[in-house]
């Protein structure tokens, strides 16, 4: 039960962050296109691609993760995602440029805080992708006391 919650909220916490964060991109192309160019880590050719295709895939990473098909592929889309967003932060950061995240628009400046936030996203792409191993260890009670044979990992009448 607590692992189908935690599957549940983690997947509709990354498809709200998603869906969101590419409807803002779609709303505001420019705006986005400029956010890109400010990072200075792109090649002016693909500035336009980015800002074409990059909105779109996160809602569709969105609506999968929603919908829960090919889970594990697009916890892992959507992991890869974060970590590539994470890296060009910090590294953007890191060389002393001023920008803006670009993440939900407009006006929210890259700092530890940003980059962080974006660490916190990680952690439910993360438990999604690794959710099957953590099933199958709960179901051969290898967590002590929380397993389903009872109080750390003894059936409840082998006493």
């Amino acid at each position: 039960m607590v692992l189908r919650i935690l599957n549940w909220a983690s997947r509709v916490i990354l498809a709200a962050i998603f869906l969101y964060s590419g409807y803002v991109k779609i709303r505001q192309p420019l705006q986005f296109a400029a956010t890109l160019e400010s990072y200075r880590l792109f090649p002016d050719a693909l500035i336009i691609p980015i800002m074409d295709c990059l909105p779109w895939a996160e809602v569709a990473l969105g609506v999968a993760l929603l919908i829960g098909w090919k889970l594990r592929f697009f916890a892992l889309a959507t992991a890869g995602l974060l970590a590539m967003f994470m890296a060009a932060l910090t590294i953007t950061y890191a060389r002393g440029i001023e920008a803006d995240c670009g993440c939900f628009g407009p006006g929210d400046r890259i700092s530890p805080l940003t980059i962080m936030r974006d660490a916190l996203f990680l952690a439910p792409a993360l438990y999604l992708l690794f959710e099957s191993r953590l099933r199958a260890r709960w179901k051969r009670g290898s967590y002590e006391g929380i397993g389903p044979e009872g109080s750390a990992g003894v059936p409840p009448n082998a006493a």
